[in-house]
Order: structure tokens, then C-alpha cells, then sequence
């Protein structure tokens, strides 16, 4: 992982507590993988072709099926549309109210499932994204503060009521496919970040722990899709980033996206690695009965 940084490593890593249970857990993993049947991977082999190659030399039988979104995508069975991963109820208005907005004109803003921030944090941030002037779309889940309500000051509300709207939760991949969608702001899961590569979508990127803060120096530097707010976020900042990506020139270096959804598409294409990947893992380990 060429230029990496110590704190751009995961968050469960950087300790220098030999006792750490969470450290320990992960060592005690890396030594069980090599003897695995097989190590599957939501990821797609042009996306992180150096650590990939490194990986293979150490692990036997190595599968990157990803984006899986992508393959997903493909299955035409009305009945698997009842299975879902969403930890939160979607509320509906949402598609209908982008519905409204010009193409990419529309930030999108949504931290996960289960990432928590400050009240002060939650402030700055909410300023921030007013005082850009752009469309938005905030996904407030109630928890979202640790130990608090999730509530946004009534100016806020009172200043952006013409231009934003606030959600607890929504289905992100229809939500990214939509095309007055422009920018997410995000916190650099992996599943986000996926499904933001395979709808075109830029990143602005505030990570707050495990693998989000690697993800997040991947997307900034690695792959030229985002821009990084620092972790002691101001609201001047954030306004700054969402308008240099929405309007500036380094908004429009970041149309790399685009390039990056092109090649996710190909990779899950029947000639494709991912495609052809899950093929093999199916032959050769499941069939195989190798598991």
C-alpha cells in the first residue's frame, strides 16, 4: 500500500496495547485465512490491483466478486426484493423530492448505519452545508449524536427550508442512481463507498473509524473520486469543500468517478473478473464441495 499513513490504518489496528481485544482478534484472523476454502472479497481487481497481487501470493484460493451491487443488479427475481441489509426504516418522499432538482445539483448527505457524532459536530456540520446555498439531502438517523437526539437548530431549518430536506433513512442506491444527485458526503463505509463508485458519484469524505479512514485515503489520493474533511470539522471548511466539488475546478477532476463506474460495470459484465470470479468460486469451491 504504497504512501500509506499510520493514521490512515484502521482505526482497530493503530494501538500499542499488545492486549487489545480487538487487535488480537484481527491478528488471530489473518493467521486462520490462508487455510480457508476460500477468501471472498466485495471488490473488483482494477480498483486495488496492488494489494491484490501482494494478497495472492499469501492467500490460496482468493475470490474479488464486487461490486456486488452490480451483480445483484443483474438477478431478475421480484422475490429477493424483499431481502434487504437496511438497519433503519426508508422514509418515502425522498426519490419524489429529488424528483424536483436539476441534474447534479443535489448534495447527499448520509454517515452510515451506525456512526455516531458530537452535538457540536452535528452543528457545524448542518451550517456548513447551509451556508454552501446548494440542494441538499440529509439523512438524520435518530442516534446519529451519541447520547443525544439527533435535532438540528430551528434556524437551520428556517434558512434551508426552500432548498434541503431532512430524512431518518432511504434506500442509498436509488437515491446515488438518481441523476439530480451531485455530490455525497459521506463516512467512507465500504458498502457507501462501493455503491457511490458504481453510481458515478464524487465523494466528500469524513471518516470516523475502522476501515473508513483507508477508504477514505484511497478515495482522495489512490483513486482521485473525493476530498476530506478533517476530523475536527468547521463549518467554513465544510462549506468550502461542498462548493470546490459542486462548482470549482477541483470538482471537475473528480469526474474520475465516472471513469471508475465504467469500470465497475465491466468487471460484472459475463466477460468480466468479478463475473467470471464468481463463477469459479461457485465450480470450484461450492459445487467442489470444498467448503
Amino acid at each position: 500500500m504504497k504512501n500509506i499513513r499510520l493514521k490512515d490504518l484502521p482505526s482497530f489496528v493503530r494501538t500499542t496495547d499488545e492486549n487489545d481485544i480487538m487487535l488480537n482478534f484481527k491478528i488471530h484472523e489473518t493467521d486462520r485465512a490462508p487455510r480457508a476454502s476460500a477468501v471472498i472479497m466485495n471488490t473488483f481487481d482494477p480498483f486495488e490491483q496492488e494489494a491484490l497481487d501482494a494478497l495472492s501470493s499469501m492467500l490460496p484460493r482468493m475470490y474479488t466478486i464486487g461490486p456486488l451491487m452490480l451483480l445483484a443488479d443483474q438477478i431478475k427475481d421480484d422475490n429477493l426484493k424483499s431481502i434487504g441489509s437496511n438497519l433503519w426504516k426508508e422514509e418515502l418522499g425522498c426519490v419524489e423530492w429529488l424528483n424536483s432538482k436539476k441534474p447534479n445539483s443535489v448534495v447527499y448527505v448520509n454517515y452510515g448505519s451506525i456512526t455516531i457524532m458530537t452535538p457540536h459536530q452535528l452543528v457545524e456540520f448542518g451550517w456548513g452545508l447551509a451556508n454552501s446555498e446548494k440542494p441538499f439531502l440529509w439523512i438524520i438517523r435518530p442516534d446519529l449524536v451519541g447520547g443525544n437526539s439527533a435535532i438540528v437548530p430551528s434556524e437551520f431549518i428556517t434558512k434551508t427550508k426552500d432548498r434541503g430536506m431532512l430524512a431518518s433513512w432511504c434506500h442509498q442506491e436509488q437515491i446515488l442512481k438518481h441523476p439530480s444527485i451531485g455530490c455525497f458526503l459521506t463516512h467512507s463505509g465500504w458498502n457507501s463507498m462501493l455503491e457511490s463508485v458504481c453510481c458515478g458519484v464524487p465523494m466528500i469524505s469524513w471518516p470516523f473509524f475502522a476501515e473508513q479512514l483507508t477508504n477514505c485515503r484511497y478515495c482522495c489520493v489512490q483513486w482521485g473520486i473525493g476530498m476530506e474533511i478533517d476530523n475536527n470539522v468547521q463549518r467554513e471548511e465544510v462549506e468550502k469543500l461542498v462548493r470546490e466539488l459542486m462548482d470549482g475546478e477541483k470538482g471537475k477532476e473528480l469526474k474520475k468517478a465516472m471513469e471508475w463506474k465504467i469500470k465497475a460495470e465491466n468487471t460484472t459484465k459475463p466477460s468480466g473478473s468479478s463475473y467470471q470470479n464468481l463463477d469459479k468460486l461457485i465450480s470450484e469451491v461450492l459445487l467442489a464441495g470444498n467448503v
